[in-house]
């Protein structure tokens, strides 16, 4: 019996070995070597400092930044466990809200934040994705459109000039991939940093 199995167990540990422990770490480290900044996680450093990550969305309120996508991701309740409460781009626990066309919750929460961008720039079309979360809550990108929507409100904070943000915003548009895949993006975090760095070389 055992001659029979034998082949079966050999198997077994052979494959457990080589797609468990030798493909992982081969993979890994040809990562580390060719690719070593997406291998850590894109993370994104001020000062030497590790504030975010390029991949991961983050929460902007202040007038002076350009705000990002509207996130539905949750955390628990720190008053009751057994709920949840939101907590945008909440990494730990991507996801969408799930409401569908038919919520009036979710109808009352875009006209809310469409009033809202309107009377920021009534001048302009509030573009879709100011509006819409994405399915993980965790979009880090916003479309051109987006950001220049916001050009009047950020430059009225800061004191700077619409042209120069618009400049800004072009200068920090990536385009499609390879020319034909995906669409233009502005990943807000780096044009937030971008937007400080000019702001200080202003003052001096």
């Amino acid at each position: 019996m055992l001659r029979e199995i034998r082949p079966a167990i050999v198997l077994l540990v052979g494959l457990t070995l080589i797609t468990g422990l030798a493909y992982p770490l081969a993979m890994t480290g040809l990562a580390d070597a060719f690719f070593p900044k997406q291998a850590a996680g894109s993370l994104i450093e001020k000062d030497g400092k590790v504030i975010g990550s390029a991949l991961i969305g983050q929460e902007f309120k202040d007038d002076k930044y350009f705000h990002g996508r509207p996130s539905a991701t949750t955390a628990p309740d720190p008053a009751d466990a057994s709920k949840t409460v939101p907590a945008p781009d909440n990494a730990a626990n991507s996801g969408g809200s799930n409401l569908g066309p038919t919520s009036k919750a979710l109808a009352d929460r875009l006209k809310e934040d469409v009033d809202k961008l309107k009377a920021e720039n009534p001048s302009q079309p509030v573009p879709a994705d100011l509006v819409t979360t994405s399915a993980s809550g965790l979009d880090p990108d916003i479309s051109p459109e987006g950001a220049l929507f916001q050009v009047p409100r950020v430059a009225k904070a800061r004191g700077m000039s619409e042209d120069t943000l618009r400049q800004l915003v072009a200068d920090n548009t990536s385009g499609r991939l390879i020319g034909i895949f995906g669409e233009p993006r502005v990943n807000v975090l780096a044009l937030n940093l971008a937007l400080d760095a000019a702001g200080q070389s202003r003052v001096h």
